[in-house]
């Protein structure tokens, strides 16, 4: 059965990494961080976009939602993260720093922010008090590409170019550090099992987020910059420089499928916290959603089970509500309601 994508326009540069939110009463939600300056808010099973914060002088490198999706963080190039109202959209606070921000990510309460970027230290910001001087941790010897709370908050995780450190929150000393061979592209924290993700040349590599100890590790056919887990550790998805998502059994190793729509390198790729999508940002400025299970009903996705003539069923076909499967690559820059009004029935 075809995979069929949602695609999502409306950046006009590389999107370069992306998040969800929790599940909210509302459902959850997808931000993006592009070289346009402007991350977006959409709907994150459907891909409806909701709203653009506007505010950045620069490429946006990084961008996150807190659990409820209620505030958003960003991280630019124009030597600021902000924090923004996730409902309104509004810009709530403006944190300068003195080289490009990549980073960003809120304390599971939501009260702190941890930033990292080209100036190789970390920073805690305590939202409550905006004007204070945030905390500062030093070690780094290059430009920090990633940094995310552990362990219930009590750790920091933090990557730079072919170095993952480990960091005892409460005395910011070093807890440990391994390199890696080649420079580091990726890192997602599991919370559920406390795992990490590294990427680095085509490996994606699991480590313990308490040891750092490395559980597994694969090999792809492609340089890999993005890869994440599903939250029932069934699979992985990575996404690379030849175009393709690849997606492999977490146990085995083995990969399960392969499916090519972008049409530039892969930047982000990540798993919906329902499990049942992963979306991709690629250097061709689209966010991609894709099925986990393909043919399975969900969000826009509907499987219809055509008849022939003669009454006999024929095999079955996942496809978009009121959309040819050759104009899949032409849809709207949003995926609305009223792109589908003319969706069929579900046959069983």
């Amino acid at each position: 059965m075809r995979q069929t994508p949602l695609t999502c326009s409306g950046h006009t540069r590389p999107v370069v990494d992306l998040a969800f939110s929790g599940i909210t009463p509302y459902g959850f939600f997808l931000i993006s961080a592009c070289k346009d300056g402007k991350p977006m808010l959409r709907q994150g099973d459907t891909g409806d976009w909701i709203g653009t914060f506007l505010g950045h002088k620069g490429a946006v490198w990084g961008a996150t939602l807190n659990h409820d999706a209620t505030k958003a963080a960003t991280a630019a190039a124009d030597f600021t993260a902000k924090v923004w109202d996730g409902i309104s959209g509004d810009e709530l606070l403006t944190l300068a720093h003195k080289h490009i921000v990549k980073s960003v990510d809120f304390t599971q309460d939501s009260n702190y922010l941890l930033t990292g970027g080209q100036d190789k230290l970390l920073r805690i910001y305590d939202l409550n008090k905006p004007e204070a001087d945030p905390e500062v941790v030093s070690g780094h010897t290059s430009g920090i590409k990633k940094a995310l709370w552990s362990s219930d908050d009590k750790q920091i995780l933090s990557a730079d170019d072919k170095t993952v450190r480990l960091w005892d929150r409460s005395t910011f000393t070093e807890v440990k550090a391994i390199n890696v061979a080649m420079s580091v592209s990726s890192m997602e924290y599991i919370p559920e099992g406390e795992l990490i993700v590294i990427t680095y040349g085509r490996t994606i590599a699991f480590h313990s987020a308490e040891t750092l100890e490395q559980i597994k590790s694969f090999e792809a056919p492609a340089t890999i910059n993005s890869a994440s887990l599903h939250p029932e550790k069934e699979c992985l998805v990575a996404g690379g420089e030849d175009f393709k998502l690849y997606k492999y059994d977490y146990n085995s190793g083995e990969e399960l499928e392969s499916y090519k729509g972008h049409f530039g390198p892969i930047h982000c790729v990540r798993f919906s916290p329902d499990g049942e999508l992963y979306s991709s940002g690629s250097e061709d400025g689209t966010l991609r959603l894709w099925q986990t299970t393909v043919g399975k009903t969900y969000g826009l996705w509907k499987c219809v089970i055509p008849e022939e003539e003669g009454g006999d069923l024929v095999k079955p076909k996942a496809n978009l509500p009121g959309t040819a499967e050759e104009d899949l690559e032409d849809l709207g820059s949003e995926n609305s309601d009223t792109l589908y009004s003319t969706a069929p029935e579900v046959k069983a």
